[in-house]
């Protein structure tokens, strides 16, 4: 038994607050922690590993476009406390590494509160080691599914540190690709964003098959059909309609690594199978 499964199953078995009702299943792939092995993480299994080389056995770039999308959450968690914004709901938030969301948030202003709400064990075992002995009273990470929108707005201990009459971040990166059309992702967001009063921000990131050949755009999400969660790729079309009612900010959606780039382009830049954009509710 490897350390983290021994991490977790303590933590199931309730030596730790608040077990995951989702099981471990380490021999099944799943999302975040294949996350993490394109991120160069070490919280992963060899499901998790078989099944992230076959992605990007088939689109090396996949790799490329996870730090993209990393680098998008620190720079638009970062333009967003420096507009004044100190609360954020971050949801589907994967495995820790550097540069988390409240650790970008609270270098520009210590009294941001962060919420962080996953659905994997894992991702709640290394989220809540990471905060252990920190005192970091301003942040949680909470168990929630992004499917059940209401539920997550009614959490008491969501609520304990989100103050809804208050402008809040509302940010969903790489998530909505892992909610199925039947599960109508619209709703879901609107009812989240609908939640949040004026000068509240919508920050999303989504994979993309746009700049896939015709015949590689199925391969990938094919890889998924074995893990946790499917994978829904959609158009920059489809993407936009999440930000229906919204303000995009400039430059509007993009490919990851043009939003607000803080390094020199690279030739890959338009071709990062991720649209990102952040948006202002009016």
């Amino acid at each position: 038994m490897t350390e983290h499964q021994e991490i977790a199953l303590d933590w199931m078995s309730g030596q730790q607050e608040q077990p995951p009702s989702a099981e471990l299943r380490p021999e099944v792939p799943h999302p975040a922690r294949m996350y993490d092995y394109y991120l160069g993480g070490k919280d992963n299994f060899p499901a998790d590993r078989a099944a992230a080389e076959q992605v990007l056995s088939i689109s090396p770039l996949v790799r490329i476009s996870a730090q993209a999308n990393r680098a998008f959450l620190q720079r638009a968690v970062r333009t967003l406390a420096e507009q004044g914004v100190r609360q954020f709901l971050d949801i589907g938030t994967g495995i820790p590494s550097a540069g988390n969301t409240h650790e970008i948030a609270q270098a520009v202003a210590p009294s941001a509160r962060v919420v962080y709400l996953d659905n994997d064990p894992i991702v709640l075992v290394h989220g809540r080691a990471l905060l252990a002995g920190a005192q970091q009273g301003s942040v949680n990470v909470l168990q929630a599914d992004l499917r059940k929108p209401e539920a997550i707005l009614a959490d008491p201990a969501v609520r304990d540190l989100i103050d809804l009459d208050r402008p809040v971040a509302l940010q969903l990166f790489a998530i909505l690709h892992f909610i199925d059309d039947a599960d109508d992702p619209y709703a879901i967001v609107r009812t989240l964003v609908d939640a949040l009063p004026s000068g509240s921000y919508l920050a999303l990131s989504h994979a993309t098959g746009d700049f896939a050949a015709p015949e590689d755009a199925a391969k990938g999400p094919a890889v998924y059909k074995s893990a946790t969660a499917q994978l829904s790729m959609r158009t920059r079309e489809q993407v936009l309609r999440f930000f229906d009612g919204l303000d995009l900010l400039e430059p509007g959606l993009v490919t990851a690594p043009l939003w607000r780039p803080d390094q020199a382009p690279r030739d890959t830049d338009q071709q990062v199978a991720i649209w990102a954009g952040v948006a202002r509710k009016p």
